[in-house]
């Protein structure tokens, strides 16, 4: 009895004392990057009333702020031009000393299966890739697999500097795209936030009420089939693994999934759900580049998969600051998992090379359907990002056509400055095309870039 009470007595004295400590979310620690140029949040707990002082070493200024009577404080401070390491001091009852952080870019790395995938699942050159990734100006953190009904304030992890061992277990896409900004930034440090769960559809990445609250987003949700290997439930990843790093400034994210959400009609108003929620928690309008998932056999349906990549283009005109990489030319058909990750992340970066950093002016994007005019028997197809248009094959087989009757039939196709012209001896009167419309067809048609068109069907 006398053992117990002692027990309870530590265990008050241990709670206490642990409650006195001004702590942090596991996001803020050694290693970590923080945001350049910016004022950046950092927020954490301690006692009630408990007055916290923090110092940053890049200009050893001290900010001070009065924990809540949640026992949660928050503080805004300035960062400087990239550079590193620093360290951040904080004090409150105790004292807490963050080491060898830099200060450059951080980016959001999210999805499916194929953000998640590292070399240590085999990628194309990945052994060569892993030997050769040591570079302390590249961090990473891995949130992992976890679901919540409820938003949670923390989760598990912490910051790595990239090298042979931590590479070869982080999002390759990842890896490669902040390989490449490094490269053209002129080595600026760069952050990689990594929160991916393969077989996961949009759903699980978004808050529960945004689902909920959407008919159309609701109805599509029942739908969603129980998963042996991850969670079906909206809201539940976005708790876990979105919502304890929101706040926590970034640059951007890239977005690579949507091979759970083949078979939705809807998928465009998913992703831009999806899109608009991270926003508005972080409150922040910050650059979203997302890759259309890459052409492959998915069950009877012939058009499940195309009509999901359709939809991915479709976000483009509905969200403003968004990017596509397509990837039609980079895998085997037979492959739901491209093992080419690094022209991936590679397009995804040039777009951000060029949209965010204003650094590229080079023609990054693939030739997106613009618009379609009816000239008598021909239609004229005219496409943004257009430069050098040219088929690969030279016989083209991959543009159809079809009357009010919305009967499609092969078209043949030639190119004139730039513009697609089409036309087919079974359609006197077109008024549809599409293009490269089957789940396993890879886009024929490429721009100078020797980047693949999107798939389209016009309205």
């Amino acid at each position: 009895m006398k053992n117990n009470i002692f027990k309870f007595v530590f265990f008050l004295m241990i709670s206490s004392t642990m409650m006195a400590n001004a702590s942090l979310p596991n996001i803020f620690g050694d290693n970590m990057v923080l945001q350049r140029n910016a004022e950046v949040k950092i927020w954490g707990w301690g006692n009630p009333k408990e007055e916290i002082k923090l110092v940053s070493s890049w200009n050893n200024q001290e900010y001070k702020v009065v924990a809540n009577n949640q026992a949660q404080w928050e503080l805004k401070i300035k960062t400087p031009e990239a550079g590193g390491p620093y360290t951040i001091t904080i004090k409150g009852y105790n004292e807490v000393v963050l080491k060898n952080i830099l200060i450059g870019e951080v980016w959001v790395c999210s999805g499916q299966s194929n953000m998640e995938m590292s070399a240590s699942w085999g990628i194309d050159n990945g052994d060569e890739e892993v030997k050769n990734a040591t570079n302390p100006n590249i961090r990473f953190f891995t949130v992992p697999k976890l679901t919540a009904t409820t938003p949670q304030n923390n989760l598990l992890g912490n910051w790595v500097e990239s090298n042979p061992e931590t590479m070869k277990y982080f999002s390759a896409v990842g890896y490669f795209f902040g390989k490449r900004l490094q490269e053209d930034l002129k080595n600026v440090p760069i952050g990689l936030i990594s929160s991916n769960w393969g077989g996961t559809p949009a759903e699980i990445w978004m808050p529960e009420e945004v689902v909920a609250n959407d008919p159309l987003l609701a109805e599509n949700a029942k739908k969603l089939n129980e998963q042996e290997y991850g969670p079906r439930q909206p809201g539940r990843a976005y708790n876990a693994m979105i919502y304890p790093l929101a706040g926590f400034k970034i640059a951007g994210t890239i977005w690579y999934q949507g091979e759970s959400n083949v078979g939705s009609t809807i998928y465009d108003k998913t992703l831009s759900a999806l899109i608009t929620s991270w926003r508005k928690v972080w409150q922040d309008d910050f650059p979203f580049y997302f890759v259309q998932i890459a052409p492959y056999k998915t069950g009877s349906n012939n058009f499940s998969n195309v009509e999901v990549r359709d939809a991915q283009r479709k976000v483009l005109k509905e969200v403003p600051n968004t990017g596509m990489v397509v990837i039609s030319d980079v895998s085997d058909v037979k492959e739901i998992h491209p093992k080419d990750k690094k022209t991936v992340g590679i397009r995804l970066a040039n777009l951000a090379l060029e949209n965010t950093y204003k650094t590229n002016t080079h023609l990054v994007n693939s030739p997106l359907y613009k618009g379609i005019k009816i000239e008598k028997n021909k239609a004229v197809i005219s496409f943004d990002y257009a430069d050098g248009l040219y088929f690969k094959d030279k016989k083209e087989q991959q543009f159809e056509i079809a009357g009010t009757d919305d009967v499609f039939y092969p078209a043949e196709a030639e190119i004139k400055n730039n513009e697609v012209v089409l036309v087919s001896k079974k359609v006197n009167a077109p008024a549809k095309v599409r293009f490269a419309w089957g789940n396993t067809i890879q886009s024929n048609l490429f721009n100078k870039a020797n980047l693949p068109a999107s798939c389209f069907i016009t309205e």
